[in-house]
């Protein structure tokens, strides 16, 4: 009857089914297995059911991407060494798991001449996760001898490398 109960738009009753009565599992050794929604019945059953649409498969993490702050540099208590304190902020999808910094520690002259440059690695403070900041304090020291006395160390370029 047209306007009753369950006979709007969209409002459906099943095929074989009368209105407020769920239908019958079929009975056993009939050949067909009951499923859930969705799945398709064992040996191509016929049914109607599709399967719900794929969904949108979700983008794999951004690999780990490091940005290093500029050395902060304090001297320590030898002149051929300070304290250098570097930024290391991951912004990438991933943690950064192991690396290497390096620092560029220049040797300078009483004049302000800049003598040489001494490159040395130490580990990352590892592992930053993603999204991390993290702030570490390094001493790096030259050779003493590299170091004569006058002359003072500068760590002016830190750089990184990780996986």
């Amino acid at each position: 009857m047209p306007g009753g109960p369950g006979s709007g738009p969209g409002a459906t009753t099943g095929t074989g089914a009368k209105p407020g009565r769920p239908s019958k599992p079929p009975a056993p050794g009939s050949g067909s297995t009951p499923s859930t929604p969705g799945t398709p019945k064992p040996g191509g059953g016929g049914g109607t059911t599709s399967p719900p649409p794929p969904a949108e498969p979700t983008p794999p993490p951004t690999p780990a991407a490091l940005k290093l702050s500029a050395p902060q540099r304090v001297p320590a208590d030898k002149r051929w060494c300070e304290k250098v304190t570097v930024e290391f902020r991951n912004t990438g999808g991933t943690p950064a798991r192991s690396g290497t910094i390096t620092f560029a520690t220049h040797i300078i002259g009483a004049l302000g001449v800049d003598w040489a440059t001494i490159r040395s690695s130490r580990p990352l403070p590892a592992p930053i996760a993603a999204g991390a900041t993290r702030s570490q304090t390094y001493t790096v020291c030259l050779e003493s001898w590299r170091v004569p006395l006058g002359m003072r160390v500068e760590t002016q370029d830190v750089s990184a490398v990780w996986e």
